[in-house]
Formats: C-alpha cells, sequence, structure tokens
C-alpha cells in the first residue's frame, strides 16, 4: 500500500540502514543526552554543587526518552532543545536544575552533528576499504589481459583490463588519504557559549581560568573525542561541514568515473555489471541489459557533487558569531549528503564484486584495430630490411588512410596487413606481419605497473584494515 506522504528515496531506495541510524532523530537525541550527562560530570568533577545522584538519574534516562512530552512540548515554545532538556528534567527532577548548566544549545546541536558525522565518515571508510579492496582483486586478475585503449574515445594504444582498472583504484586510494585526513582532524565544538567567549563559565567557576580551560578537554574524553576547536563564536565553523562534504563528494566522483568508464564498456560488449536471472532491462525491448546499476552510482554522484556546494555556500554566509540560515539547510545537506555516498559504495561494491569479462569479445576489437597500432613496429622491420624510414612513413601513411577507408566507408575488415604484404617497399611477407600481432607486444608495462601498484600502494592499505575487510554490499533494488 502507498504512503500518502513524501518518503526520501535515499532512504527508501539507496542508503542502508546502518548510514540511515546515524543520522536518525533517536541517534541525535540519545547522543543530546549524553553530552548533557558529560557536562554535569564535568562540572561536578570541577567543583560545582553536583550531586553523582543527580548523574545517576540522567544515566539511568539516557536512552529511554520521553518523545511525545518533547513533541508536546516544542509546539509550545519553538526550540527543540529547550523541549528536549524540559522532557529530560521531567524524567530527572532531581538533576533537573542542573540539566544544561551554563550552555547553549549549540552545545549538544553542534557536538552532536560532528560526533554523528564522523561515525558517518567511519562507515564510509569502511565500505570504501571494501571498493578498494575488490577492484585490488580484479586489477589482479586481469593485469595481463589485452584491450584495446581509448583516447578521446577513440582507438589509442594497447592496454590491460588490470591496468585499466588500477586508474580507477588509484582515485579511490586518494580519497582514502583524504578521508583519513578529515576524520583524523574532526574536533568537537566543546562547551563555549553563546559567542563562543565561555563568559557563562567563567562566571560559574568564579573567575577560574583553569577550570574554564579544563572544560572542553573533559568533556571530550566522556563523548570519545580528543581535541576540541580552539575558538569559536557560538557554532563551530562551517568550514568543518564544507571539509566533511568534499571529501564525500571526492569519493562519489571517482565512483562516478568508473561507472561510466564500466557503462561505456558494456556498450561495446567487453565488461558487464551483474545482471541477475531474473532482471528485466526495459519494459518494451526484452533482450536489453542496461547497466543500471552503474547508471545509479553517476546519478547518486551528481547529487552528491552538486551538495557539496550547500555547505559551501553556508560557509561564506554566516554573520559574525552566528546567525541561523544554516539550520535548515544543514538538516538536509549533511545526512543528504552522508546517505547518497553510502549508496553510491554499496552500489560499487555490489557491482566491482561481480563484474564480468569477456575476453573474446575484447580480442576481436583489439585485434580489429591493432594493424593500425603496429605500423611503428612493421615500419622499424622494414627499414632493417633495407628500406628508407622516411619513404615506408608516407607509404604507412597512405595504406592506413586506405585500410580505414575499408573499414568505414565500405564495411570490410581491417586489410592493412594485406596492403602492406602486397607492397613491395616494405619486404615483408603476410606470414611476417602477421608475426608481429601478439596483443603483448603492444601493452608496454602494464602488467608490471599493475603489480607495482597493487604491492607498495594498495596491498599495505588492505594489511593495516584487515578487520574492515568482508563487506557484502546489499542493495533493494
Amino acid at each position: 500500500m502507498g504512503t500518502d506522504r513524501y518518503i526520501s528515496p535515499l532512504s527508501e531506495r539507496y542508503a542502508s540502514g546502518e548510514m540511515q541510524y546515524i543520522f536518525s532523530e533517536d541517534k541525535k537525541f540519545r547522543t543530546w543526552r549524553r553530552l548533557w550527562i558529560a557536562l554535569a560530570e564535568t562540572e561536578k568533577e570541577l567543583g560545582l554543587d553536583i550531586t553523582s545522584e543527580q548523574i545517576d538519574e540522567m544515566k539511568a534516562h539516557q536512552d529511554d526518552i520521553n518523545y511525545d512530552v518533547a513533541r508536546a512540548r516544542e509546539k509550545e515554545v519553538r526550540h527543540d532543545v529547550m523541549s528536549h532538556v524540559y522532557a529530560f528534567g521531567m524524567q530527572c527532577p532531581k538533576a533537573k536544575p542542573i540539566i544544561h548548566l551554563g550552555a547553549t544549545s549549540c552545545y549538544v546541536g553542534d557536538n552532536t552533528d560532528i560526533i554523528i558525522m564522523t561515525e558517518g565518515l567511519k562507515l564510509v571508510r569502511k565500505k570504501l576499504i571494501n571498493v578498494i579492496a575488490k577492484l585490488y582483486r580484479f586489477a589482479d586478475e586481469y593485469k595481463n589481459l589485452p584491450t584495446l585503449a581509448f583516447t578521446h574515445f577513440q582507438p589509442a594504444q594497447p592496454t590491460t583490463v588490470g591496468k585499466r582498472a588500477s586508474l580507477w583504484l588509484q582515485d579511490f586510494t586518494y580519497d582514502l588519504e583524504d578521508l583519513d585526513y578529515v576524520i583524523n582532524n574532526m574536533k568537537l565544538l566543546g562547551c563555549k557559549g553563546t559567542t563562543g567567549t565561555q563568559a557563562s563559565f567563567l562566571e560559574l567557576f568564579e573567575g577560574d581560568l583553569d577550570k574554564v580551560d579544563q572544560i572542553d578537554k573533559l568533556i571530550a574524553s566522556k563523548v570519545g573525542f580528543d581535541k576540541c576547536v580552539s575558538v569559536s563564536g557560538q557554532t563551530y565553523t562551517r568550514k568543518i561541514d564544507m571539509r566533511v562534504i568534499n571529501v564525500l563528494g571526492s569519493i562519489a566522483a571517482s565512483a562516478s568515473k568508473m561507472a561510466q568508464d564500466i557503462r561505456l564498456l558494456q556498450h561495446l560488449k567487453e565488461v558487464e555489471e551483474p545482471f541477475e536471472k531474473k532482471q528485466i532491462g526495459s519494459s518494451a525491448m526484452a533482450y536489453k541489459r542496461n547497466p543500471m546499476r552503474s547508471e545509479r552510482i553517476c546519478s547518486l554522484a551528481r547529487y552528491v557533487l552538486i551538495d557539496t556546494l550547500n555547505p559551501a555556500i553556508t560557509d561564506v554566509s554566516q554573520w559574525f558569531e552566528r546567525t541561523l540560515d544554516d539550520s535548515a539547510n544543514k538538516r538536509l545537506s549533511i545526512p543528504e549528503g552522508f546517505l547518497a555516498t553510502d549508496g553510491i559504495l554499496d552500489l560499487c561494491l555490489n557491482v566491482v564484486d561481480g563484474l564480468v569479462v569477456y575476453p573474446k569479445v575484447i580480442n576481436k576489437r583489439l585485434m580489429s584495430e591493432l594493424p593500425f597500432m603496429a605500423t611503428e613496429n612493421i615500419m622499424m622491420d622494414a627499414v632493417k630490411a633495407g628500406g628508407d624510414r622516411q619513404e615506408l612513413h608516407e607509404r604507412i601513411r597512405e595504406l592506413s588512410m586506405e585500410a580505414g577507408k575499408n573499414v568505414k566507408v565500405e564495411g570490410k575488415e581491417n586489410n592493412l596487413l594485406e596492403l602492406i604484404a602486397a607492397d613491395p617497399a616494405f619486404h615483408l611477407s603476410l606470414e611476417d606481419l602477421e608475426k608481429s600481432m601478439d596483443p603483448q607486444k603492444y601493452v608496454g608495462c602494464s602488467a608490471h605497473q599493475v603489480e607495482k601498484f597493487l604491492n607498495d600502494v594498495v596491498k599495505p592499505i588492505l594489511d593495516e584494515n584487515k578487520e574492515d575487510l568482508g563487506l557484502q554490499a546489499e542493495i533493494n533494488v
């Protein structure tokens, strides 16, 4: 039965349950309560008149949130944080006087955003590691399989299937470097007060700067962080949101590049994404096998790339110590950026794990173009047989044009080798020429480059992250 309300496709179709929970209301409000407990504990440790009984009461109700009370209160006061302070106080009558003491709304709002984004980044990292692992295996398996390379989507010097995959893989390793930098530099807001001056805490602690200086460090340690921003207005700088979404955008770009290549290869019938036994490619054309998952990667990636503009514009739009034009935008752009990236990585895991390679189709296309690629070697052999390099170069150019015309205009097979063999200037038989048609002669250092890249760059990453490997993605549609 259909619903009568809009439901985001990110939750219904694309993002995993794990990522959805990280950005759920339940996760957010439980984290608010963790932060209020951390604040009360810190204030008690620094000498304020807060009892263990009050803190124990708060801990007893950390997770059983009375949402009905909070919702009813928000309708009255139009303030989400104060509504939940009120609801928490209703459950904790002894602790009620000290809940949120000295803090402003951003204490729970901004610190929760950092905690949640960090958890989201760690889940993204786990999935990215597994995409890297699957591409590692694919590149290694096909490092020696010659294939026609393209520049400008025009036939170019051959490469190997594994070498091409290593280009996708390298992009993801760069993303991992950037992601680790962002994760390792995530900092809480701490408890800075209404304009970031900590004036309320200086008052609470009667001018004791040493105690005020300890507040942020103690709170951070209680919620799993080791640092807070050094200075702030009421909020942490929105530059952090910009940094976070930018790294998601970079991952989305890498995924889209790979997926677009796979879409083109599927058109060429050389490589296909997984296609399930009962999957329907088209409502009209029953024979079709559309690269729907790769297309979906590109579609979601486009969304994430555009979404990177949201925190950038928000960052430059903040007035002085804070304005509220960030709030509604953050509620949309941050979760949706994460949910879409999560969906992209699940699709990447599924696609790469099931890529189907068709060596015979690959070889047929390569061999149809290889005579053109081989002309330099052929010319060198003809020079060794006594020919003039400059004359031979001009003659090969003319014969290549003739063979190209046969292929493109006449629809015939590429007969360049036959044309060269029939030309007395080359002193080479068709048999001699066919010996030069081994594709392995034209792929250069492809296999060696793949091996070196996998061993020097990728294997250390996988060895360092063994505990995160083995993830399998489940996609909904």
